[in-house]
């Protein structure tokens, strides 16, 4: 499968890359933020959830990724403990709070309860594969 590149400029893209990320993993350490340059950086292992399964087995996959926002005035965090660098997140959904339109808060949802919370000036978000694939053991269980 080719590599996987999408562009968020309203909440229904921003929808969309939310189902391409959820389940991705990332290390609180990796997680960049330029208040100079208003950009968010969050690079991941994603679960494809997009590729084709084998006949008889299944063939899960995880892939390099960057998920970059843009406009970006303000970042802050609840539940993440950013001194601890080589902690793992996993990556639930993006949801989109507005505010004055196109402004609003991106949040960014975490399992344990751990939340980020962009304030952008609107919403602009790009989400590409880099080189890297491998075999994922398992596909990610969710309860209900």
């Amino acid at each position: 499968m080719d590599q996987l590149r999408l562009v968020a400029f309203d909440d229904q893209d921003l929808k969309i890359v939310s189902a391409h990320v959820q389940d991705a993993v990332m290390k609180i350490g990796g997680l960049q933020y330029s208040a100079a340059n208003k950009r968010f950086m969050l690079p991941m292992n994603r679960f494809a959830w997009e590729s084709r399964s084998g006949f008889l087995r299944p063939r899960y996959q995880r892939r390099r990724a960057v998920l970059d926002f843009a406009r970006v005035l303000a970042v802050k965090s609840t539940g993440i403990a950013r001194d601890k660098p080589e902690d793992v997140l996993s990556l639930l959904a993006l949801r989109f709070q507005p505010k004055e339109d196109p402004a609003g808060i991106i949040e960014l949802d975490f399992s344990g309860g751990g939340t980020i919370a962009l304030e952008v000036e609107c919403i602009e978000a790009r989400l590409a594969d880099l080189d890297g694939v491998w075999q994922a053991s398992s596909r990610p269980l969710h309860k209900i």
